[in-house]
Formats: C-alpha cells, structure tokens, sequence
C-alpha cells in the first residue's frame, strides 16, 4: 500500500502543478467568445483579444445573467508601462458555476487628449461653481443655505463623479471625495452670522448692508476657489477616456459532468488499551464520499466530504474475538473526509462493528472509532450516450 501511494505522490503531484490554463479567445468584429463555445466552468481562464494599439485599458465585468452587475466580478488589463499592444489578455480568477448563464461588459479606453481634458475640466469648475452659488442667498438675518452640509459635500462629490463618469484614474486612483477642508468651509458659512463682517471687511458707515454683503460672497468665492482647486488636483492627470463598450448577453457555461468519488484504502479502528497496550485491528476499505462543496468555490468544504463504507476483512481484537459487522458480516463506517493532493484522502469517524456473545447467538454491536488513508476515484455519473 505504501509503494503504491508512493508510486502516487511522483507521478501525480508534478501533473497536477503543471496543469495549463485554458485560453479563450474573443472576436470583437462578431463580439463572441469561444467561437461560440460555452465557456470554461469551475476552473480559472484567460480571456484574450485584439484591440487598436491606441487603447490602453480594458475592463470586463462578469456577472450571472438576471442577477446585479454589482454581484459579479471586474477584471482589468492595462498595457505594459511605456509600451503597445494590439492583444489584451484577462485573468478570469473567480472560477464560473456549471451550466449557468453570463453576462459580460466590455469598455475600452484610450488616453483623452488634451482638447478632451480641458473641456472637461472646464464643464466640471462650471458645474461646481454653479450648484454653490445657487445654494446661497445673502440677506439681513445671514447667509442662508438652500440645503443642509451633509447634502452639500455629497452633491459636489456626486458633481465630480458624474463629470469622470466615462473616464477613469491611468493609476486606478480613485475620487475619493472632496476634503475636510472643503467640509470645514461649507459649515463656516453655514454658521456665519453677517454682524461679525466689521471684523473682516473694512466697512463704511453710510453702506452697511453692502459691506455685509460683499463679506458674504467673499466666503462663497473661497468655497468655489477651494472645490475647483481640490478638483484640478485630480484632473491634472491625464485621464483614460472611455471609448468603446461591448455587452456579450446569456453566454452559457460548459456543464460539468457530475462525479461519484469512490474510496479505496486501509484504516485502523481502536478497541482499547493505552498507548503501551493498544488494542486494535486494521484492514482495506472501500466506499463513497459526498463533498461538502464544490472545489471550485471552497477550498475547505470542496476538499471535506462525508464518507461511508465497508471494511473488506473482519478483524480481531486483542483477546482473540472476531469482528465482523451486523446484517452484511463485515464492519461499516461513517466519517468525515478530507482530501489531499487531489487523489489522497485522509478519514476519520466510526466504524460499525459486530461480535459474538460467549459462543451464543447473541451479538455485541459497538461503535468504535477509526481513522485512516484512502486512494479517491472519480466514477462519472451519466446516461449512456
């Protein structure tokens, strides 16, 4: 049994290891995928296709179609620092469920040109300054605010992040929003009581009111000067623009054929005694293992399993008794598995055992525990076609 597991270890595990990662090619011209052929399940795989050598990111989201595009996955490939390409190559990490169905997007962007980019910073600033001068009004009582500072900050970020919608972060830094600055700005004039302006601008005594109000929109200018720095900061980068997207609908995953794992291996079960006077018997099983999981998704549950089975031969206990098991005359077990390198699988549970009662017709029927290592096959379960 040892040779032969043996045997196993160096055959097995440098295939395993070695094990090629399947390609899939996208067309873009008839925007399929795997000439059609449903795509690899329960495995990861490259996605690769041929794009302008202008275009220097793509990104591919994969989701269960019916399902949110929020509950799938994003896969992103920009081109090598200084250099083109005309083939973008994705990692699909996150392996696919058997015989469901997936949608993916597409979006190619290119580096936005510099007409592009000022064109956009220039509809940004006016966007900024526009909503935060509508959100104020100068009267005797103050400055008062349209709406609340938490509405505020949100509604500049919300500005920004619809601006670069269709463009995206060359180093995938995101907007994160506007700072504690710009927050601590908005809540000074949303507490600014227009009496305290003598000690802020030099005020005439025949025009009060004007002078109020010249403190006022000095306050609304600081908070427009501050957004739109805190927003040039950011789109001084050059930013990818988006220039393309590609929806690939209900696209099937190829179906997995459904296995039945058969164990075969050698276990000890233990009778009693201490570790310098052991009682125990040993011999070969056989039998079955449901998986907790599948591989794929889990790496813990795939590799666990319940298993049950027979012990092939009776065994002997320490005073010479036979055990055998009830109804079938050979012992069976019930247990948890756990799978290692594939084919290897360690057991542990009970085992059901059977003994005779003084040369009577009489059974003893005992529980006794058991480990043990077992060799795991794979018996396809299908019809006959």
């Amino acid at each position: 049994m040892l040779k032969i597991i043996h045997y196993l270890f160096i055959y097995f595990i440098p295939v395993i290891g070695f094990s090629q990662i399947k390609t899939v090619e996208y067309s873009d011209a008839k925007n399929q995928l795997n000439a059609g052929v449903p795509l690899p399940s329960e495995e990861i795989f490259n996605i690769q296709g041929r794009i302008p050598s202008s275009v220097r990111l793509v990104t591919m989201e994969i989701f269960r179609s019916g399902k949110s595009e929020n509950d799938g996955n994003t896969y992103t490939w920009k081109t090598p620092y200084l250099q083109e390409s005309e083939l973008f190559e994705l990692f699909i990490s996150n392996p696919l469920r058997s015989n469901e169905d997936y949608s993916l997007k597409l979006r190619y962007y290119e580096r936005a040109s510099p007409d592009d980019m000022k064109d956009l910073k220039a509809s940004i600033m006016n966007n900024l300054e526009a909503y935060i001068r509508a959100n104020y009004e100068v009267s005797r009582r103050g400055l008062q605010t349209m709406s609340s500072q938490r509405v505020m900050i949100n509604q500049l970020n919300q500005i920004l992040y619809q601006g670069i919608a269709n463009y995206t972060h060359p180093l995938d830094q995101e907007f994160i929003g506007f700072s504690d600055v710009v927050r601590q700005k908005i809540e000074q004039t949303h507490n600014l009581r227009l009496r305290n302006a003598k000690f802020n601008v030099l005020r005439k005594k025949d025009d009060d009111s004007k002078n109020e109000a010249i403190y006022a929109n000095q306050l609304i200018d600081e908070l427009v000067a501050l957004t739109q720095a805190e927003a040039d900061q950011y789109l001084r980068a050059n930013l990818l623009m988006l220039v393309e997207i590609s929806n690939i609908d209900n696209f099937p995953t190829e179906k997995r054929p459904n296995y039945l794992p058969i164990n075969v291996g050698y276990a000890g079960a233990y009778f009693g005694g201490d570790f310098d006077n052991l009682d125990y018997g040993t011999s070969p099983y056989v039998g079955i293992a449901v998986p907790l999981g599948r591989r794929a998704f889990t790496k813990f549950l795939g590799n666990a399993s319940v298993s049950t089975g027979i012990f092939t031969n009776n065994m002997t206990n320490g005073d010479g008794v036979s055990i055998s098991g009830p109804l079938i005359g050979r012992p069976s077990y019930v247990g948890l598995g756990y799978s290692m390198f594939r084919i290897l699988r360690f057991n542990a549970g009970a085992v059901l055992t059977s003994s005779e009662v003084n040369n009577s017709s009489l059974e003893n029927i005992t529980l006794y525990p058991f480990v043990g290592f077992s060799l795991e096959f794979n018996l396809w379960l299908g019809l006959n076609k």
